[in-house]
């Protein structure tokens, strides 16, 4: 045989190996392409409605935090969201929503200011207990002073529930 044809068969071998691992690998449930690793048994999650109990009420915060967990939850994973009993389950509450000056100028008056969400969230898996917490969570975002905070508002909350979220999935099943 000569090396060309020898080269072509363990390149196809490769090739062929590499293809089985990766049609099987996702099927079995413990590895996914977001990173998440979840017990092959999972197969339901319930995340409890967020009530904001913070100093200052935002009407929007909690529902708009707690649509964005479900949303990556179930768009990254292969659970399905039931109301209560999951096989992994989310619940917490939104414990702190403030908006506080940031680097003040020689005049007194802040040139920035910061947004800052908290949120404490209990974790419990069926499966794998000893994964369990119980964590507060927290994220800002600043924003010039000179912009009006109510048109600004939305788009802050948005990214700062998102960088929650973030947090919240990868602790709770990415485990890097």
């Amino acid at each position: 045989m000569n090396k060309t044809f020898k080269s072509t068969i363990y390149l196809n071998t490769l090739f062929l190996s590499l293809l089985i691992i990766t049609i099987f690998l996702p099927s079995c449930g413990v590895y996914s392409f977001t990173g998440a690793s979840i017990p092959p048994e999972a197969k339901t999650i319930s995340i409890q409605y967020f009530q904001n109990q913070a100093t200052l009420i935002e009407p929007t915060l909690s529902p708009t935090f707690t649509n964005t967990i479900r949303d990556q939850f179930t768009s990254q994973t292969n659970l399905h969201l039931v109301d209560k009993n999951g096989d992994l389950a989310l619940e917490g509450e939104i414990t702190d929503y403030k908006v506080t000056p940031e680097a003040i100028q020689g005049n007194q008056t802040a040139a920035m200011n910061r947004v800052t969400i908290t949120v404490n969230v209990r974790f419990t898996n069926k499966f794998e207990p000893d994964k369990d917490f119980e964590t507060k969570f927290t994220q800002f975002r600043s924003y010039l002073s000179t912009e009006d905070f109510n048109s600004v508002k939305e788009q802050l909350i948005d990214q700062i529930t998102s960088d929650i979220s973030d947090n919240i999935f990868n602790k709770a099943v990415v485990n890097w």
